[in-house]
């Protein structure tokens, strides 16, 4: 079963939108791990900038964690950029 939870109200929500918020990605190391993410990124924050994404492979190479701040404007956006990057193949975790 697929729910998707209802809005929270903004007075309720512990992230005021607009905002700046974090998402940290990690997956198996493969030359396009990046790209592709950042242009996944950019369907639900068209204004993300590449140039700040932050990259961290693993001790031994296998995986690469990759940090994408972007700008949150909405908790439906943030479910749904969480949703997209869950189902990709190339990731393994996003928190």
């Amino acid at each position: 079963m697929n729910s998707v939870p209802p809005d929270i109200p903004p007075e309720q929500s512990l992230i005021e939108y607009p905002s700046l918020f974090p998402i940290k990605v990690m997956g198996k190391t493969h030359p396009d791990f990046a790209q592709t993410l950042t242009e996944l990124v950019r369907q639900f924050d068209p204004e993300f900038d590449a140039a700040t994404v932050e990259m961290r492979p693993s001790k031994n190479g296998n995986y690469i964690g990759l940090t994408f701040t972007v700008k949150a404007t909405s908790r439906q956006q943030l479910d749904d950029l969480y949703r997209a990057l869950h189902a990709h193949h190339m990731v393994s975790i996003v928190l």
